[in-house]
């Protein structure tokens, strides 16, 4: 078990221990969004069509995995406070139990790929960007199971605080993303120009890599020896059912979110080619300051974790505290630059010749940019807490508020563009005051109290069921 001296009380769930587990997934998730910055990017340079398509069809294609992605990332939070519990050895079985998960997941995934096309048909989205959405769409489904198994190892290096692995990993990915999609959406060295498919490609392949390496490292023989990974491989009924239980919240929370964000995307996209250009523009900047703070949000989720399996709330919550004061603090520097470089932000997605869709879409990007730093601080506050509250095991109450906010968002967009024709601007603005309005809910949520007394495993001065260090107690988990 993980013990507590003088010097550990002043310093456990502080700003330094948030560093050291939070800077890698900062650092990993600002590589995701570089690597999705830069497809779109490149895309930008051949037509707004196909930079609008790319991100519909790449949230659409993450849309129809989130159910099984969101209960494979409760790993992270199981595995942590197993981890904090002093029973280490039983991580690797969580992770056993998500590998399964996303084994099975697979086949479902890829014969619910007709309801994405329905979804593009239905929200009318234009021919010119239609063609190539549906392109991007189904390359990506059929190369998902690298996303999906993904996350499995990225819950265990989390969850044990180990996150440079995780680090690393996605930085071999956005690197061989970046290459290949420069290679083949643009024609070099030889290959054909590819356009959108290329970039449906890059992002296959860098998955694939970023897995790879993962993998090489949960194998590792300092693993096998002092996790029992090797012992872990197969199906254990307590620990499947302890990540379903308190992952499938997470999991109907990002399917529901995600499909109410993939609605408010081809919303916008169906208004005019005009709007779509000037909403991706900004969602591909919203990206980069929403992105990176997923970084802090799980290191949150696993600090927490660990503190409430050794019983430790007050811990917890100072913890959640450094959290918010670093993302806050980076929150800052977004509003700075979005406030500050509007136009030249907006001009980075130009593309190499002349485009009077372009030129339209310039003044609602330059506002609707503007106006996003408003929320900026409120998703940072979002992130910390709903991470605490997963942590925690308050993973219904986080689902519940989460998807309260994101599905009272399509109600009224589709009021205000559809049925009213009110502005892509004075729908924008409806937009973040609805997420200034649930940020202070889910605030409220956790200074509520009750996600410090959840249970979700007991210490092992508490348990009945000590682990001994052969591991082949691990079928009790």
């Amino acid at each position: 078990m993980i013990k507590e001296n003088k010097k550990d009380k002043f310093t456990m769930g502080g700003i330094r221990e948030r560093l050291s587990i939070a800077l890698p997934m900062v650092v990993s998730h600002a590589c995701y969004t570089i690597m999705t910055f830069t497809d779109r990017l490149f895309l930008s340079k051949l037509s707004s069509a196909e930079m609008n398509a790319a991100m519909g069809g790449g949230v659409t294609a993450f849309m129809m995995m989130t159910f099984f992605f969101g209960i494979i990332t409760y790993s992270t939070a199981l595995t942590a406070q197993y981890f904090g519990a002093g029973k280490k050895n039983r991580c690797s079985v969580v992770i056993t139990q998500a590998i399964i998960i996303a084994i099975i997941s697979y086949p479902i995934i890829i014969l619910a790929r007709p309801l994405g096309i329905l979804l593009f048909e239905f929200m009318k989205i234009s021919p010119e960007q239609m063609a190539h959405q549906k392109v991007y769409f189904n390359i990506l489904m059929y190369g998902i199971v690298f996303g999906i198994l993904r996350p499995c190892f990225t819950g265990f290096f989390s969850g044990i605080g180990k996150t440079k692995i995780v680090m690393i990993s996605s930085a071999v990915a956005m690197g061989i993303n970046i290459v290949v999609n420069y290679i083949l959406i643009f024609g070099k060295l030889g290959f054909p120009a590819l356009g959108i498919r290329g970039a449906a490609y890059g992002t296959i392949m860098g998955s694939a890599a970023g897995l790879l390496v993962m993998l090489w490292k949960y194998l590792s023989k300092e693993n096998r020896q002092e996790d029992g990974v090797m012992k872990s491989f197969h199906f254990n009924k307590k620990a499947m059912s302890k990540l379903l239980y308190f992952g499938y919240p997470a999991g109907i929370e990002l399917l529901l979110n995600l499909l109410a964000f993939s609605i408010l995307i081809m919303m916008f996209h169906s208004h005019s080619l005009a709007t779509a250009t000037a909403v991706t523009i900004v969602f591909n900047w919203d990206m980069v300051s929403f992105i990176p703070l997923l970084g802090i949000g799980v290191s949150v989720t696993s600090l927490v974790g660990r503190y409430m399996g050794m019983g430790k709330p007050d811990i917890a919550h100072r913890s959640v505290m450094s959290g918010l004061k670093l993302g806050l603090a980076y929150s800052l520097f977004i509003i700075i630059l979005f406030v500050g470089f509007t136009e030249i932000l907006v001009n980075v997605f130009k593309p190499a010749q002349s485009s009077n869709i372009f030129m339209q879409a310039f003044p609602t990007a330059v506002f609707m940019l503007r106006v996003a730093a408003v929320y900026v601080m409120a998703d940072a506050a979002i992130v910390i807490f709903t991470g605490a509250l997963r942590g925690a095991g308050d993973s219904f109450w986080a689902m519940a508020l989460s998807v309260s906010m994101h599905w009272t968002l399509v109600p009224v967009l589709y009021f205000m563009l559809k049925l009213k024709d009110f502005s892509p601007e004075q729908a924008w603005v409806s937009v973040v005051i609805i997420f200034l309005i649930f940020s202070s809910f889910i605030y409220l949520r956790y200074y509520g109290g009750k996600w410090r007394h959840i249970k979700v495993v007991q210490p092992v001065k508490e348990s009945m069921d000590i682990i001994p260090d052969d591991f082949h107690t691990s079928r009790d988990l």
